[in-house]
């Protein structure tokens, strides 16, 4: 059975997946998930009943038993058959991600691929997954760390990256020997759908990855389940804080990555040509809808002249229908999302900022229903102004002009948020004293967007994240084990007995 099928109106209805069948959910309460170029429904998704989110992680915690014991070799050829399988539906899984998320075809495909990477990166988890040992450490004792599995853990994940944030979660939970329930956004989970039936296919026991659909119910159901050891969150600030601190208090691991506002700062040295092109790429590729989009540029000292450039640029964007060819800027997720958007540009030109290009009104032709805002950059921007503290989540790009490096990094070090940072600039020194003052959990030297590759860990801090682990990479590994340590004498059958000892020493 696949992971959706035609209900008696012809659409579509997803499925939840539990104890490795995709069932149908028997929830009275349902969601369309809507194409944002052209409003036609694509599917419904449900909202998961209360007896289906316990029978996700029931089954979950049946299928731990047996998944833990499962050698690691066996898990980790798992991972190498799922990467080659996503490798070869890449192309048609993007096109689902296209018709429901917006965003172009190639960076569907981006969206797939770093994902991707993360896979690949768990089929190593031999290596990652080593102890310590300590030979001798008193008269005869050894002493080692064991990492084992935790349990049932939970993910809850974002309309933005619906490839790549599931492929960051369950992936590295199961090849950590631990078993997972995903939640994926119910704004577009048709492709997340897409990439755990690809898992089933590379052989995800039953039981190990279920998949429960819904809202802010089926969020605080996971987050309270008492079978439940992590929960991991990508998202924003207000409901990131919200399942940190609901699950923390029901004894959950947490990791909640949030929201943010990345500052790009330009030095009058950058390159400008590289500088221009990383600017504009990075504030309004995906419609702006990254948490790692950079939505405030820092021109500092002369460096303010390359405004007008920048706004040309900008102008040349290309706004289409993410399946068009040579689209820039695909719509917004949703109407609702527009909507935002628009107000808050409305409050930045109320507020004083000057807009220096204004994307509100596009058209589209053949899709005049679409969700599409064009690039938008304001100038003259305060910190005090709303565009400049909040996240937008859109098209927007908000310039800040400073005087020097120093007041830059007070700037966005007086933000309360600390995804990411870029600096352009061609001074090694000026990089060097920029990466060691800021106070921002990832920081790009010449580059706009520094997520790391998956053998680094994302560690965004402050505002951006709750919860010491980031996903991925070696943090991760320690999120989903528990590490064990054995302390551990063996005695010959003829060694001498040296009496009762009662002191605390080993020795």
């Amino acid at each position: 059975m696949s992971a959706s099928s035609s209900s008696a109106a012809g659409v579509p209805t997803v499925k939840l997946l539990i104890n490795g069948e995709f069932v149908e959910s028997a929830t009275h309460e349902w969601r369309d998930i809507v194409n944002p170029a052209t409003q036609e429904v694509l599917a419904r998704v449900p909202f998961s009943t209360p007896d289906e989110v316990n029978a996700a992680v029931r089954a979950a915690q049946d299928a731990f038993a047996q998944w833990k014991s499962t050698p690691i070799g066996t898990r980790a050829r798992i991972m190498l058959k799922y990467q080659a399988l996503i490798r070869e539906h890449m192309p048609n899984i993007a096109k689902i991600l296209t018709a429901e998320q917006g965003k172009t075809l190639p960076d569907a495909e981006g969206d797939i691929f770093r994902g991707l990477e993360v896979v690949e990166h768990a089929a190593s988890i031999g290596t990652l997954q080593l102890g310590e040992f300590a030979e001798n450490v008193a008269g005869g004792v050894d002493t080692y760390t064991l990492r084992q599995p935790i349990g049932v853990c939970a993910g809850i994940t974002p309309f933005n990256f619906p490839a790549m944030i599931p492929l960051w979660m369950f992936p590295m939970a199961l090849v950590c020997g631990n078993t997972f329930v995903l939640k994926p956004s119910e704004q577009d989970p048709l492709s997340t759908m897409a990439l755990v039936q690809l898992a089933l296919e590379a052989g995800v026991p039953r039981g190990v990855l279920n998949v429960v659909h819904g809202g802010k119910d089926v969020v605080d159901a996971l987050c309270t389940h008492e079978l439940i050891k992590a929960v991991s969150f990508v998202g924003s600030t207000a409901v990131g804080t919200h399942v940190y601190k609901l699950a923390s208090e029901h004894g959950k691991r947490v990791q909640s990555m949030m929201g943010a506002k990345n500052h790009a700062v330009v030095l009058p040295d950058a390159n400008r040509e590289q500088t221009l092109n990383a600017l504009v790429g990075a504030g309004f590729g995906a419609a702006g809808q990254r948490c790692m989009a950079t939505s405030v540029v820092v021109l500092v000292g002369k460096s303010a002249e390359w405004l007008p450039e920048l706004v040309e640029r900008a102008k040349l964007l290309k706004v289409n229908a993410g399946t068009e060819p040579k689209t820039d800027v695909g719509p917004v997720v949703s109407k609702a999302a527009k909507e935002r958007i628009l107000s808050l540009i409305a409050k930045g030109v109320e507020e004083g900022a000057k807009l220096e290009l204004d994307g509100r009104g596009v058209q589209v032709p053949g899709y005049e229903q679409g969700n599409f805002i064009g690039p938008t950059i304001f100038s003259g921007v305060t910190t005090d102004m709303t565009v400049y503290g909040t996240e937008i989540f859109g098209p927007v790009l908000v310039v800040v002009n400073v005087a020097t490096l120093d007041d830059a990094i007070a700037l966005v070090n007086r933000n309360p948020f600390g995804n990411g940072v870029g600096l352009f600039t061609q001074s090694g020194a000026q990089a060097r004293k920029f990466q060691s003052e800021i106070d921002v959990g990832q920081v790009g030297i010449n580059i706009p967007i520094p997520v790391p590759v998956p053998f680094f860990s994302f560690t965004g801090s402050r505002g951006s994240k709750l919860g010491d682990l980031g996903p991925y990479g070696k943090q991760v590994v320690q999120f989903y084990t528990q590490t064990k340590t054995v302390t551990a004498r063996w005695f010959d059958d003829d060694a001498a007995s040296h009496g009762v000892n009662t002191t605390i020493s080993l020795r």
